[in-house]
């Protein structure tokens, strides 16, 4: 059975773990490892017992606790190349970690298969990713201005998305952040607005996904129950409810739990 959970979600911080009971897989590692090792310990899976980390892209919320990380585990590190040579460039000692890869391909990780797809955010090569066992198949797509053909693709067949719904655009065009700021986060190369997220969420529930989980919530610019409304005007506008497409906002600081993908 495969399961999700993520352990943190927010711009200080993004952790999520799929497995199948066998493999176990962190999607990015932006929190400590401390954080991550209390996380998975309360799911019941030992930090040492990660097999891989898929990671995104290079910026800190998603990587801060990979040197530590690998002194303390043996998990092979999944990433593209720019974005390996962006690490390396910053770490010392990750370099014989990585397993690199150009978007669009697929490789197997354990028993299960992973593939990894273009998105579109300010840094040296981001991605998302699907991991599947064959049966069931998870999508986490965060950290893009837009949704790319790639990443619309990539969601195609979800039975569990996880989506980005980073900011309300009222709340950031009002909020402390200065205007050069705003503008990065709203460009093409920046974040999903709620409204934004709503179609990626509408596009998964079109083709079958059952569970939608709003992730990557700014604190400055978002509220859960902004995003989460977002999202029921999108699939209510294809006539889906959240008996159709449960809807879950992961939380800044905590794990959700397990969910059954």
């Amino acid at each position: 059975m495969l399961r999700v959970a993520t352990l943190a979600s927010g711009s200080s911080g993004n952790c999520a773990v799929v497995s199948d009971g066998r493999v176990h897989i962190l999607l990015d590692a932006g929190i400590s490892t401390r954080r991550t090792a209390q996380g998975l310990k309360a799911l019941g899976v030992e930090l040492r017992h990660v097999s891989g980390v898929l990671i995104t892209h290079e910026h800190i919320d998603h990587v801060a606790a990979l040197p530590v990380l690998c002194r303390q585990t043996q998990a092979a590190l999944y990433t593209a190349e720019e974005t390996a040579c962006q690490l390396c460039g910053r770490w010392d000692g990750l370099t014989e970690r990585f397993r690199v890869f150009e978007p669009g391909q697929r490789f197997a990780l354990g028993g299960l298969e992973v593939g990894a797809f273009a998105t579109s955010h300010d840094c040296a090569c981001p991605v998302g990713y699907w991991v599947t066992d064959g049966k069931r198949k998870l999508v986490l797509c965060t950290d893009t201005g837009v949704i790319t053909p790639q990443a619309r693709e990539g969601v195609r067949g979800a039975h569990t998305l996880i989506g980005e719904f980073n900011y309300d655009p009222e709340m950031l065009r009002r909020g402390p952040y200065p205007l050069h700021l705003q503008n990065r986060i709203r460009g093409a190369r920046g974040h999903l607005s709620n409204e934004m997220g709503g179609e990626l969420a509408a596009w998964a529930g079109s083709q079958g996904a059952g569970r939608v989980v709003l992730a990557h919530l700014s604190q400055e610019n978002n509220r859960p129950e902004l995003a989460l409304a977002a999202a029921r005007r999108a699939l209510g506008e294809l006539g889906l409810g959240e008996n159709d497409v449960e809807l879950i906002a992961a939380p800044r600081n905590e794990a959700t739990g397990w969910l059954e993908v």
